[in-house]
């Protein structure tokens, strides 16, 4: 079956052979084990359900098997028969979902189980009585289906968008699962099951041939024979059931043109491309049926539209959420064709499917002469400003209507870029981007409440969604930086749409610094020459708001976990130092007043603590103050306070991201690197750290981790034994060399899926006291470790230290002195020196 499948490619073909294979065993098995006559055994049957029932048994997919009883007395009775076939089969290594029912059990919905009673529509007789299966397939299945329609319509819509949930409603992965993703093989199914279901109801029978329309039948046939290739093709790849379209996996499908008839050599991208149309068909056809069937509404959907009034317009009507033309033919008028997605974007609808194939009709003659100007820019303004934007927007880009307005959009349509940190498709991140500042006035979110009032005050929001819309389409211009490439793109566009020469400015000065507040966050955003710095930048305070809320967005769009709550606020924390300095309140009052509101704070919580307190908070960096809550610094303050038992203060807690360690002890030679080696030795995932010390020698360290074995996760008493370590390390009670060899000899090399070119920047301008360090590097296992240990062996000490991780790049930023004074020049270069060797050392491992 694999050579064939290697000689010919055609998926169709490798999942009926093995079909054919699997039925075979079982014919075998039953006349061995149960009857000499494939037919005999009166009330027991062997029926194939769900994929087998469909005659999909991909190369190590599982066999749905139902063992059918006329009733409980023959259930009884051949039960060590089922046992025993069921063992044979597991025994062959075939993975078996066997399901035992009885004819009456059948003819039950169990809403718990909406999913057996749906593979039961896919069922096939295999051997047994076939007067019982008969009776299961032409009565028991159709009176079932008639009785339970509604509850079983709602049950598969539910389990369906339960399942998109997880997959952030988007085909656009860059790595998709191809079975479970929206637009993969299961979706196909649901398609066939939102048809036949309703079409059973009505004919109170099986249909001869599928309800759906021929030219969406053609196109999920087309999806159907490349999904298949596609999963035949990973089967045999991995030798199990993994569905998942990894990069290099990717690279192997194109090489060997899975699922395509492509003469030429096509690149993994392009391949890509193909199975992005024929997930979008299939997904738009899954959300159509969903939409137009009443019983498959959700229940929010249904509760709406009986209190929702309905829209009016004279050029559309709407029947249960659904837009229809009034007049078929209007389409011809491109203004007509704008104000429907005007229309679709203010409402939240959605457009019915008789709609839809009106604007596929009308798509040729519209590419002759597309709209352009001063007009569609109005259009599509008006369109972005409205709360259903990011849905108009992807509607129209599923019928290639979006391309054909803005051709400076296809070079990223559906386009992979990897990057291990990004999640969805270029297209698609931008859209999303757009779609999360849009949902910023519906949030409960303390955060998005902030942003949603900025939005608010927004004096052309307009530029903003433009600027998201064409900030990232310069990633679709091969070995070119993506920013340059997106200017002149975007500048090519606004030519077309005649944007106005001051409109066009601010969106080219947000695409050209939308990376700008990101980078800043590597920085100590708390000093005042650092935020002056950006601040001079901006310009203006609408630039800021601007490219903060851009900022936000972006973040968020990257993935579902991108923008952390430390994001959030540092985002935040910069946008305001900034405005206070751009709208010339004087920085160090403005922030002094808010350590003095902070101090004051302090002061109530601990008023016996005097002079102590003063000696505790002397000498920390404003940021100290700006990082911590007074409550935590009252903490830090106490620990210390404690130094005369145990010159080792320890809290570890576990928040919702991660867990959070913070040392209070005295400041030591290689404090911070120790501590990174004990996280790394214990197989923790450094994300985030913060390093302060004060006057006094007195160090704050706090570091935030993820527990990559979840050793503390599921062992409690571990806890106490990881403190324990830290200290003995600490106290040069443990060996921390061999802790680090220990740990290595355990691991496995961990596989790297994007390389990350290292590189290594000193800047001196951004702060008057110290050096800051940014290491860009593979993020690995002990990598903080052996740079904080490289850093200390130069005699450079860390006086801030920012770590962040995108995906498996490492961004680390370090705020050095060497004896108490910025690294000269030469010193900078022995650091540069030496820690290219380190790191290259790590790299060989």
């Amino acid at each position: 079956m694999a050579r064939d499948f290697e000689a010919t490619g055609d998926g169709r073909a490798a999942v009926a052979q093995r079909t054919r294979l699997i039925e075979d065993i079982l014919k075998r098995l039953w006349r061995g084990m149960l009857s000499p006559e494939e037919s005999g055994l009166p009330g027991f049957a062997l029926v194939a359900t769900g994929g087998f029932g469909r005659s999909w048994l991909f190369p190590y997919s599982d066999v749905d098997l139902l063992f059918l009883f006329a009733d409980r007395g023959r259930e009884e009775t051949h039960k060590e028969a089922v046992r025993q076939l069921s063992q044979e089969l597991w025994d062959l290594k075939l993975r078996l979902s066997p399901a035992s029912r009885t004819l009456a059990e059948c003819d039950r919905y169990d809403p718990n189980n909406t999913e057996f009673t749906i593979s039961l529509l896919d069922c096939r007789y295999v051997a047994g009585d076939r007067e019982l299966f008969a009776r299961l397939h032409d009565k028991t299945i159709p009176k079932l289906v008639m009785r339970e329609s509604k509850p079983l319509l709602q049950g598969l819509a539910e389990v369906t968008r339960e399942r998109h949930g997880k997959f952030g409603n988007t085909v656009f992965h860059l790595e998709p699962n191809i079975k479970e993703t929206p637009g993969g093989l299961r979706d196909y199914n649901v398609a066939c099951w939102l048809a036949l279901i309703p079409a059973m109801d009505k004919l109170r029978d099986w249909p001869d041939a599928s309800s759906l329309r021929a030219p969406v039948r053609k196109q999920l046939d087309a999806a159907l024979e490349f999904l298949m290739a596609a999963r035949c093709f990973l089967h045999f790849r991995y030798g199990r059931d993994d569905n998942a379209l990894s990069w290099e996996a990717q690279d192997e499908a194109a090489a060997r043109k899975i699922g395509t008839s492509e003469a030429e050599e096509i690149t993994a991208a392009d391949w890509m491309r193909i199975y992005f149309g024929h997930a979008r068909a299939v997904q738009r056809t899954v959300m159509q049926l969903l939409e137009e069937i009443p019983e498959a509404w959700s229940s929010l959907r249904r509760q709406v539209q009986g209190w929702r009034s309905r829209p009016s317009s004279p050029d559309f009507s709407v029947v249960d959420g659904l837009i229809f033309l009034q007049q078929s033919s209007s389409l011809r008028d491109p203004e007509m064709l704008l104000r429907l997605f005007h229309f679709m974007a203010q409402h939240g609808l959605k457009l019915s499917t008789t709609t839809e194939h009106r604007i596929e009709q009308e798509l040729p003659a519209l590419a002759v002469t597309p709209p352009r100007g001063a007009e569609l820019w109005l259009y599509l303004q008006e369109t972005l400003l409205e709360p259903h934007a990011a849905d108009a927007l992807r509607a129209m880009h599923s019928l290639r209507l979006l391309t054909l307005l803005l051709p400076e959009l296809q070079p990223i349509d559906s386009l992979v870029v990897r990057d291990f940190y990004h999640r969805f498709t270029v297209d698609e991140h931008s859209i999303l981007a757009i779609e999360s500042l849009h949902r910023l006035s519906r949030s409960q979110s303390e955060w998005d409440k902030r942003y949603a009032e900025l939005l608010g005050e927004l004096e052309d929001p307009e530029l903003l969604y433009l600027a998201l819309l064409l900030h990232d389409t310069g990633k679709g211009v091969p070995d070119r930086n993506h920013v340059e490439a997106s200017l002149e793109i975007a500048g090519r566009c606004m030519d077309r749409l005649d944007v106005d020469p001051g409109e066009r400015a601010e969106v080219l000065f947000l695409i050209a610094n939308h990376l700008e507040m990101s980078a800043q966050l590597r920085r100590d955003i708390f000093n005042p020459e650092t935020v002056a710095a950006f601040a001079e930048r901006m310009g203006t305070p609408e630039r800021l708001k601007m490219l903060c809320l851009l900022t936000y967005a972006d973040i968020k769009a990257v993935n579902p976990e991108a923008l952390t709550p430390w994001k959030a606020e540092n985002v935040w924390q910069l946008y305001i130092g900034a405005a206070n300095y751009l709208n010339r309140s004087a920085d160090q009052r403005v922030h002094g007043d808010a350590n003095g509101e902070k101090v004051a704070r302090l002061r109530s919580l601990a008023p016996v603590m005097g002079a102590k307190f003063k000696d505790f908070v002397e000498g920390f960096p404003q940021r100290y103050l700006r990082m911590h809550s007074a409550e935590e610094v009252m903490q830090h303050m106490v620990m210390a306070e404690r130094f005369s038992k145990d010159a080792v203060q320890i809290d570890l807690k576990r928040g919702r991201h991660w867990y959070e360690l913070t040392l209070v002890t005295k400041d030591r030679a290689s404090l911070f690197a120790t501590l990174t080696g004990v996280l790394a030795a214990w197989g923790m995932n450094i994300v985030k750290a913060n390093a302060f010390s004060n006057q006094a020698g007195t160090v704050v360290d706090t570091l935030f981790f993820t527990d990559r074995f979840r050793t503390l996760e599921l062992n409690l008493s571990e806890w106490q034994r990881f403190k324990d370590s830290i200290a003995a390390v600490l106290a040069g009670a443990a060996d921390l060399e061999k802790m680090l060899r220990d740990r290595q000899r355990s691991e496995k090399n961990s596989r790297i899926k994007v390389t990350v070119e290292t590189r290594i920047d000193f800047d001196d301008a951004c702060s008057s006291t110290s050096t800051l360090l940014q290491v860009i590097a593979q993020d690995r296992p002990r990598l903080l470790h052996r740079i904080s240990s490289c850093l200390s062996r130069q005699q450079c000490n860390i006086e801030i230290a920012l770590i962040d991780t995108e995906g498996q790049m490492a961004i680390d930023a370090f705020y050095l002195t060497s004896e108490g004074k910025k690294l000269t020049a030469e010193l900078q270069k022995k650091v540069e020196k030496v820690l290219l060797e380190e790191l290259k050392d790590l790299e060989n491992g």
